[in-house]
């Protein structure tokens, strides 16, 4: 029997109470990391990660290296990359074994969510598992989008003839539907949640744990049904979801995409996307970005080691672009970041703000954002989030 040791959920801050965007620096990878980073802030081992989405940004090759660094595990360890919706990361759920990390993300609505598992914590069980075949919407491999457009096909022969084949209790809460569906199928007024994807279940399970509420959680899609039962038990809540505001005005300008040099991306990736700074074992200063350096005898030293760098700090100036910038929504603003304790300065793009509304002396964190896509590759940064009302995010450490 699995068991829950915490959980990290987080949603854009752009868009409506009721349904998130991402920002314009957001994928599917970066919202993996914020939530499975959360998930992460009570500590524990990992050993096994598991993403779950419809929404990976590279099907070709692999999204691992990216999440692992930006997540801060091992380069080594085994990442699972699953494409599905809500049923999907429930059955990762019911078959993990301890110490495997679990992110369901999704890009429409936006919002992703983490599970943290261990030896103790919140149980849960197998419950049922239906596979049924009912195409009611299909994707091809170029991305084209059928849909068969019957609602009342999908509820009676997808979602209904699936909860009777199941043999279940009525559920407490079920993912994967809108919500006034939802509370047709359950006992009392289950939780809203923010998204019908991937993500979902685990924001349910998220919901439950917060309550404190047993029994049966369902997760469907289409035709296919996953469900677990929870037990008692406790698990760490942490949730990063500021209150949801509109999108900024700004312009996209269109012009010539700027080619990728993957040599210097691979030599980069380690510093830039796991935030972490050069040291020269004869010096205590680090060098951001790490750099070689030519000694007093001309030589050239390339013998740094990497150091992580602290994720928090203070602006120490910064600027607003109003001219427009090919492939960049504009006006923007940008921020030298004076890193906490390391007399590290860092020159950084600002996200989760309207532009011009940080000041010099703010407080935030440094985030994985999606910087560029260069020749269709996603490049990784990091980027500036100021503060919530002058008070640190919970699990941004």
């Amino acid at each position: 029997m699995p068991h829950v040791a915490s959980i990290g959920t987080y949603l854009p801050c752009w868009g409506t109470p009721d349904r998130r965007v991402p920002g314009d620096d957001e994928d599917a990878i970066t919202l993996a990391v914020e939530a499975g980073r959360a998930a992460l802030s009570s500590g524990g081992s990992v050993e096994r990660v598991v993403l779950v989405s419809r929404d990976l940004p590279l099907l070709e090759s692999s999204n691992a290296a990216v999440l692992l660094a930006g997540l801060g595990l091992d380069p080594e360890l085994e990442v699972d990359e699953r494409l599905g919706g809500a049923p999907a990361t429930l059955d990762a759920v019911s078959s993990a074994r301890p110490r495997t990390l679990i992110i369901g993300v999704d890009l429409d609505p936006a919002g992703a969510a983490a599970i943290l598992t261990a030896e103790s914590g919140l149980a849960v069980r197998t419950a049922a598992r239906v596979a049924r075949s009912l195409p009611v919407r299909t994707r091809s491999v170029g991305g084209v989008v059928h849909d068969y457009g019957d609602p009342r096909l999908l509820h009676e022969r997808g979602l209904m003839a699936s909860l009777a084949e199941a043999w279940l209790d009525t559920p407490v809460l079920v993912a994967g539907v809108d919500h006034d569906k939802a509370a047709q199928l359950c006992v009392g007024e289950p939780a809203r949640l923010p998204t019908v994807g991937a993500s979902s279940s685990l924001f349910a399970l998220a919901a439950l744990a917060e309550s404190d509420t047993i029994g049966p959680l369902v997760a469907v899609e289409q035709a296919s049904l996953s469900g677990i039962t929870v037990a008692r038990g406790e698990a760490q809540l942490h949730r990063r979801e500021r209150a949801a505001r509109p999108m900024p005005d700004g312009v996209v300008t269109p012009g010539a995409e700027l080619a990728i040099s993957l040599a210097a991306y691979e030599r980069a990736f380690e510093a830039k996307v796991r935030w972490e700074a050069g040291k020269y074992a004869d010096s205590d200063e680090l060098d951001f970005p790490p750099r070689y350096r030519v000694g007093g005898d001309c030589a050239l030293a390339t013998d740094y080691e990497l150091v992580p760098l602290p994720r928090t700090g203070t602006v120490y100036t910064e600027v607003t672009v109003q001219i427009p910038v090919p492939g960049l929504r504009t006006p923007y603003s940008l921020v030298i970041v004076e890193l906490d304790g390391v007399g590290v300065r860092a020159l950084v793009k600002v996200t989760g703000a309207e532009p011009g509304s940080v000041d010099i002396g703010d407080r935030g964190q440094l985030v994985l954002r999606r910087i560029a896509v260069r020749s269709g590759v996603p490049d990784y940064g990091y980027a500036f989030e100021p503060d919530a009302d002058g008070a640190a995010l919970e699990g941004a450490a």
